[in-house]
C-alpha cells in the first residue's frame, strides 16, 4: 500500500466531479425556478439536476475513500480535514443562528412593538383592530386562520430523548472504535441509525398532525413560518446525518478505520452531535418556552 511522505502534502489529481456537481446544481436551481413559475419541464429538469448531484457526490466520495484507504493522506492532510470540518460546522451554526434570530426578533421585539411597548403607541390600533400582542401569533391580519401549537411534552419531548440517546450510542461506538472492538462498533452505529430514523418518523407524524388537525401551516403567520423553517431544516440535517451514519457504518463493516486513523468517522460524529445540540435549543425556544 502506498503511503504519503510525512513532509509532503497530498495534492488531488485532476477530476471532473466538481464540474459535474456544478452542472447538477445549476440544473436543479434552474429547474426549480422554472417549476415554481409554472413553466413546463421545470420539475423534470430539477429532478435530473438532483440526480446528477447525488451521483456526483457518490463518485466523488468514493475517490476520497479510495485515497484514504490507500494511504495517500498524512498527518498534515488530516489536520486540514479537521480544520475544514470545524469551519463547515461553524457555517452551520451561523445558518441556524439566522433562523433563531428571526424567531427572537419577531417574538421579543416585533410583537411587543406592535403592542406599544417602549413607545406607548399601540401600533395595531392603526392597522388591525383587535390584535393581541402575545406569542404565539399569526400576525395582526390573522394570516391562515386560527391554529393550535404543538405541546412540548408529547412527541417533541420523546424526540429529544431519542436524539440524546443517539448521542450516547455514537459515543459508545467511538469508544469501541478506539478499543478495536469491531463488533461493538458496528452494533452501536446501527443503534444510532435506528434512533435517527425513529426521530424522523415521529417528526413526519407530527407534521401531518399539525398541518391537518391543528391548521398549523406555513401560512400561519410568523409563528408557522419560523416553526417549519427551524424544525424542517433541522429534520433535513438529521436526514443527511442518518445517510452519513449509514455510509460510515457500511465502511466499518468493510474494515475501514483504525484507532489512530478515523477522521472520516469522527467528522460524521461531530456533525451528529451538532444536530443534537441544535435540537435541544430548538426544543426549548420553539416548543417549550
Amino acid at each position: 500500500m502506498a503511503t504519503a511522505a510525512p513532509d509532503q502534502y497530498y495534492v488531488p489529481h485532476h477530476t471532473y466531479w466538481p464540474l459535474i456537481t456544478s452542472a447538477g446544481m445549476f440544473g436543479a436551481a434552474l429547474g426549480g425556478g422554472i417549476y415554481l413559475n409554472g413553466v413546463g419541464g421545470g420539475l423534470i429538469l430539477m429532478l435530473v439536476g438532483i440526480a446528477i448531484i447525488i451521483g456526483a457526490a457518490a463518485g466523488w466520495f468514493a475517490e476520497v475513500i479510495h485515497e484514504s484507504e490507500h494511504g495517500y493522506y498524512n498527518a498534515q492532510v488530516d489536520r486540514s480535514f479537521r480544520q475544514g470540518m470545524l469551519w463547515f460546522i461553524f457555517s452551520e451554526v451561523m445558518f441556524f443562528a439566522a433562523f433563531f434570530g428571526a424567531l427572537f426578533y419577531a417574538r421579543v421585539l416585533s410583537i411587543p412593538w406592535l403592542g406599544g411597548e417602549g413607545t406607548g403607541v399601540t401600533t395595531y390600533e392603526f392597522l388591525h383592530q383587535g390584535f393581541q400582542a402575545a406569542w404565539p401569533t399569526h400576525g395582526p391580519a390573522e394570516l391562515g386562520g386560527a391554529f393550535e401549537t404543538i405541546g412540548a411534552w408529547g412527541i417533541p419531548a420523546l424526540n429529544t430523548s431519542i436524539l440524546l440517546a443517539s448521542g450516547v450510542t455514537i459515543t459508545f461506538a467511538h469508544w469501541a472504535l478506539k478499543q478495536e472492538r469491531r463488533g461493538a462498533l458496528i452494533g452501536w452505529m446501527w443503534a444510532t441509525i435506528i434512533l435517527g430514523a425513529i426521530f424522523l418518523g415521529f417528526q413526519s407524524y407530527e407534521y401531518v398532525h399539525a398541518w391537518r388537525d391543528l391548521n398549523l401551516t406555513l401560512g400561519s403567520g410568523i409563528y408557522g413560518s419560523t416553526f417549519y423553517m427551524l424544525t424542517g431544516f433541522h429534520g433535513f440535517h438529521v436526514t443527511l446525518g442518518v445517510i452519513m451514519l449509514l455510509v460510515i457504518t457500511l465502511r466499518c463493516m468493510k474494515g475501514h478505520f483504525t484507532p489512530k486513523s478515523h477522521f472520516g468517522w469522527e467528522a460524521v460524529a461531530w456533525y451528529w452531535h451538532f444536530v443534537d445540540v441544535v435540537w435541544l435549543i430548538l426544543f426549548v425556544f420553539v416548543y417549550w418556552i
